[in-house]
């Protein structure tokens, strides 16, 4: 719990950001939501790829955290730092030139024109948004998730001023609307990264990872990190577009379905923060439990982030539900968009139930260094079973389905995510009893 809190005060900070858009969006039109809704989405669908990639740093420094191999940890994050701008390379274009992916969405004009300005300024922030992933990576697997938490509080504290400034304009600034909340998030990337660059230099807690880093990539160590952090990227990848998505394909059923769906998509986020910050504590701990050479309390930790996850899940729905009508209200004031919204909660909160299994497992199976398979899993369930079966419903309607479009898409999404929960947390324990049954073996 001690990882856990900070590390979720972090998370809700960044999801927070992600509100304060939805919200002051939200509050300007319904094309202004959709368009941050469809921009948000594809920067999302992105953005979180390439992080999956960077998060291989975590179990690895984690590793070496617990077999006491300080100075490893500070080499590992200036390959990371290449890493992440590698990616960029790739991420920056497909950002900078949406057009293919606004297109595939069948935005209607005014939403695509305010998205692809959106998209535009988050490009230009990417490399320091991936470069801040790093550096969050790092913190974590050496148990400093207090230095991120306070860098993301920043962040949120200048979130609104920033949004203000461009959605509205002042002085030469001229007033963007929606796509302002873009320029707001790429300028903010810039100062997370300068913060995360200083602590890591003047902080003396952090004086013996540093070591005599080569500056130059190493190709070996940045093998290392592909090998785990493609699947893993995928994995994520896989999760958030499998969600995302939704939002682009109901674009064509009009901007009041795409802000409802994004409301209630926003809310269920903010749910999660909590099943993953006790995945990444948990993560780390198998990870540093694992590099001490300790199995059976990796393994006891696995069970005890299981535990905690499914209380605070049922803790948060019993929230929730109640205060749907107030939840929505304060979100929107288009009663279309509303209605939409109510429609969905039930379904949402179905959802966030096997969310909270899937979202632990995948990461005590990352502790374990094990990435591949989870791909898999994540593949079949939430692709095939939950985008492609949420299109068949909504589109095909075979046999007369009787249930609208965003309805559907939620109903097979639930279903692909049960099946995802059901296969890592599986997983998850066979590894782990593995492990234990291997060292008592070799004692």
């Amino acid at each position: 719990m001690r990882l856990a809190g900070p590390i979720l005060v972090a998370q809700l900070a960044v999801l927070g950001l992600a509100v304060i858009d939805t919200v002051m969006a939200g509050r300007l039109s319904a094309v202004d939501l959709a368009a941050v809704a469809v921009g948000s989405s594809i920067y999302v669908s992105v953005y979180v790829g390439f992080m999956g990639i960077l998060q291989a740093l975590t179990p690895i420094a984690g590793h070496h955290f617990g077999a006491g191999r300080f100075s490893e940890i500070g080499v590992d994050l200036t390959q990371a730092l290449w890493l992440a701008l590698f990616l960029t390379l790739i991420g920056a274009a497909v950002l900078a030139w949406p057009d293919p992916l606004l297109d595939l969405a069948g935005a209607p004009p005014e939403v695509a024109r305010v998205a692809s300005i959106y998209l535009n300024a988050v490009a230009c922030g990417l490399p320091a948004a991936l470069g801040t992933r790093a550096f969050v990576s790092l913190n974590s697997a050496v148990s400093r998730p207090q230095v991120t938490m306070t860098i993301q509080l920043v962040a949120l504290l200048a979130k609104v001023p920033l949004n203000t400034l461009f959605m509205y304009g002042a002085g030469p600034i001229p007033a963007l609307g929606g796509a302002g909340c873009g320029v707001a998030t790429a300028a903010l990337s810039y100062l997370t990264f300068g913060l995360c660059l200083a602590v890591w230099h003047l902080d003396p807690g952090f004086a013996r990872y540093r070591g005599h880093a080569a500056l130059r990539p190493d190709w070996g160590r940045l093998r290392e990190l592909l090998k785990l952090g493609v699947p893993s990227g995928g994995s994520l990848l896989i999760e958030v577009t499998s969600f995302t998505f939704i939002a682009i394909f109901l674009v064509r059923l009009g901007a009041s379905t795409v802000g409802g769906h994004q409301i209630v998509a926003n809310l269920i986020s903010v749910l999660f923060m909590l099943p993953m910050a006790l995945g990444v504590a948990t993560g780390v701990l198998v990870a540093q439990s694992l590099g001490a050479g300790a199995p059976t309390i990796a393994r006891r930790a696995a069970r005890r982030g299981f535990g905690a996850a499914a209380l605070g899940a049922a803790a948060s729905l019993l929230l929730v539900w109640p205060l749907r009508e107030e939840i929505v209200s304060a979100y929107t004031i288009d009663p279309e968009v509303a209605a939409v919204a109510l429609h969905l909660f039930g379904l949402a909160c179905l959802f966030h139930g096997f969310d909270a299994f899937q979202g632990v497992a995948g990461y005590i199976l990352r502790g374990y260094r094990v990435a591949t398979a989870p791909m898999f899993i994540h593949g079949v369930s939430l692709w095939g079973v939950g985008l492609g079966g949420g299109y068949l419903l909504a589109f095909v309607r075979p046999g007369g389905w009787p249930f609208d479009g965003a309805f559907s898409f939620w109903l097979a999404a639930v279903v692909g995510l049960s099946l995802a929960a059901l296969g890592l947390s599986w997983m998850a324990a066979r590894i782990a009893n593995q492990q234990v049954r291997e060292a008592a073996h070799i004692g």
